[in-house]
């Protein structure tokens, strides 16, 4: 086995996981270099392949916090955070934007497609930034949409679908580019409850098939379907539990 390299997770049993913080932190500051606020207070979570997890908390608990640091949208004041193997919190940030490419897909509440694009082109936009080619992301995206049951609207624009329909596009961009983590935030947001539930029953399929799944939620419906939750409160894990559902 080659050596890891300085910054990756340790080997052995951490390579079960796919995301691991240890310690972290995060604190903003005012211009005169004071704290201004302390949305993590030293929070530890391991999360393994293939699980279901939402993160829940109220208005200023920090979850939103612990989003951006778990989508590497923003860094830990302190800790470590590993994600795939490496540690995530020691790279700079073009090494960071080009290796969150490569290993999150992220979903959110807005669907946030453009709509001079089809479907297809939509779905293929991340794999133009990574230069990946024409053929290549043709044949990845057609995977991607299948894999959300939309394979027969593939010349459509975004606004001839429906609102279900338009986020299913969006999970399909996310899974184009064949990511470790899916990591969605609010994504039932803008549906209503019944193509909401359709939504979930697409998260459910995908991690029936193995996909490790981050949803954060204020949502106790949205948060039942997974298979654990980590609360946040003023910063710190408040409790952190198996829910009891299962894979159908």
């Amino acid at each position: 086995m080659p050596r890891a390299e300085a910054g990756s997770a340790p080997p052995g049993p951490a390579s079960e996981f796919v995301l691991e913080v240890r310690g972290v932190t995060k604190r903003y500051f005012k211009p005169d270099g004071s704290v201004m606020a302390e949305a993590l207070r030293g929070v530890d979570i391991a999360i393994r392949r293939g699980e279901y997890v939402a993160v829940m908390g109220a208005s200023g608990s920090g979850k939103s916090t612990l989003m951006n640091v778990l989508g590497c949208l923003d860094r830990p004041t302190r800790g470590d955070y590993f994600l795939d193997g490496r540690n995530v919190a020691r790279l700079d940030d073009e090494e960071l934007s080009r290796y969150r490419g490569r290993t999150i897909g992220f979903v959110f509440q807005a669907f946030n497609l453009i709509p001079e694009l089809t479907v297809e082109e939509n779905v293929e936009v991340p794999l133009f930034y990574q230069q990946v080619s024409l053929r290549e992301r043709r044949v990845r995206a057609d995977e991607a949409l299948d894999l959300v049951g939309l394979k027969d609207r593939l010349g459509h624009r975004p606004r001839e679908l429906s609102g279900g329909q338009q986020q299913r596009v969006a999970i399909a961009r996310a899974l184009v580019t064949r990511p470790v983590l899916l990591m969605a935030d609010e994504p039932t947001g803008n549906l209503d409850s019944t193509t909401g539930r359709q939504i979930l029953e697409v998260f459910d399929s995908l991690n029936g098939q193995g996909m490790t799944i981050v949803v954060v939620t204020h949502d106790d419906g949205v948060a039942a379907r997974t298979r654990r939750i980590v609360r946040l409160k003023d910063g710190l894990v408040e409790f952190d539990r198996a829910t009891g559902a299962g894979r159908a």
